[in-house]
């Protein structure tokens, strides 16, 4: 399989600029700046590159949301603030091949117009943030990198909210990291009311290949609906967690057997996670039936989301898994969303009962009337991420649940 994006993973010191360049970083440049911005975002539309932060929004389409004429700056902003548990993939392409980022940057600044780019970083990536700016000072005493776009490495201090694109521009201009109520939609009215375009890291890096390469070779990988390649980063019962680049519409039964290295001892699979914790959980039946595409994973229930994999064998305690899912979320609440603040809350505590051994007849059905009450009831879809977490777990595996009501402790 070609790699597009962990082709340099494994070549020592690839992080550095004489490194990267002498296997092909900043090549796209050249045809870049020879084309017009529209063309350019014209090739990515072609590419059918979608966003690989979780929503999986066509990126092309995006860019071109950007009013023109306005008279106001244009901004890029980076969302490099990878929070979603079981997700890691970001973090590989800034430790391993900044440059590529770098070169992402390079292209949608041109692609779209702006002229400053804002690199959102999570506030633990620390050792992420100092090889970017590394990577970023190496590049301008090169002279890639010139006055403009102007780069600014902006870090947080570690809110999960703030991936989410409003509460991210939010956190920039200095307010509390809240969602913002959409219309306007940042594309329009964003960072300091200004048009702005926010990408994922992913997102980004998969650009120089597009530039250099054309859409139509991008868009021949892949499927129809999902093209091109995707990281993969796999956690949990497993013998190789860690990030993978697949060609999207790989089987999660040959993704687990070849890449992940199947479950220890053999243990029989009863779970996966596809995309981060925020999506529904996946059944080993339906698992092993399924695909990691967009519409793979759709159709067997969940979603693709970040490609953030989390994989349980049948040694897993159903019950703590989602009390543990339920701790994060009620702990990352902004609390703005009153559904979502008391939501989050309420499902945490009946989840933590439920493990104490203190179970009551009736809190299965209580925590679905919750997850009910929050799914698409609050401003951005926080709530959303653990209603869909905690409809999938309890349906899927309510003989668990109800063991631990019934006989007041873990029966595992």
């Amino acid at each position: 399989m070609m790699k597009i994006l962990t082709k340099n993973f494994g070549v020592p010191d690839s992080h550095l600029l004489k490194v990267a360049r002498a296997n092909g970083a900043y090549s796209s440049l050249g045809k870049l700046f020879a084309m017009k911005p529209e063309d350019a975002v014209q090739e990515v539309k072609k590419s059918g590159l979608r966003g690989r932060g979780g929503a999986g929004f066509p990126t092309g389409t995006k860019w071109g949301f950007v009013p023109k004429g306005t008279g106001k700056p244009v901004y890029l902003v980076v969302n490099a603030d990878e929070s979603e548990p079981g997700t890691f993939k970001d973090r590989a392409i800034i430790e391993k091949d900044p440059h590529l980022l770098i070169e992402g940057i390079l292209i949608a600044s041109h692609a779209i117009g702006a002229d400053t780019v804002y690199v959102y970083f999570r506030g633990e990536y620390y050792r992420q943030w100092e090889r970017f700016l590394s990577a970023l000072k190496e590049a301008k005493e090169a002279r890639i990198v010139g006055e403009r776009p102007f780069i600014h490495a902006h870090r947080g201090a570690g809110a999960y909210i703030c991936g989410e694109e409003t509460a991210l521009l939010n956190s920039i201009e200095g307010y509390r990291g809240v969602p913002r109520i959409r219309p306007p939609f940042p594309a329009v009215s964003g960072l300091f009311g200004c048009p702005t375009i926010i990408n994922n890291v992913e997102t980004l890096a998969s650009l120089p290949y597009i530039i250099r390469e054309g859409g139509e070779a991008y868009a021949k990988i892949g499927t129809e609906k999902s093209r091109g390649t995707k990281l993969i980063s796999v956690c949990g019962h497993v013998n190789r967690p860690g990030v993978y680049e697949i060609e999207l519409g790989m089987s999660i039964a040959r993704f687990l057997a070849e890449h992940a290295g199947g479950t220890p001892e053999e243990r029989a699979l009863k779970a996966v996670v596809p995309g981060g914790s925020s999506v529904p959980v996946m059944t080993a039946a339906e698992a092993l039936g399924g695909c990691l595409s967009y519409e793979g994973c759709e159709k067997a229930g969940s979603m693709l989301g970040s490609g953030g994999m989390i994989v349980m064998d049948e040694s897993a305690c159903m019950v703590r898994c989602l009390a543990d899912i339920a701790k994060f979320y009620h702990h990352e609440s902004c609390g703005q969303c009153t559904p979502c603040r008391e939501g989050c809350g309420w499902i945490k505590k009946i989840c933590e009962r439920l493990e104490a051994g203190e179970g009551r007849e009736g809190d299965l059905e209580l925590m679905l009337a919750v997850a009910d009450n929050m799914q698409g009831k609050t401003i951005c879809v926080f709530a959303d991420a653990l209603a869909m977490p905690v409809k999938s777990f309890v349906t899927k595996f309510k003989d668990e649940f109800e063991e631990h009501i019934r006989f007041g402790r873990c029966p595992r």
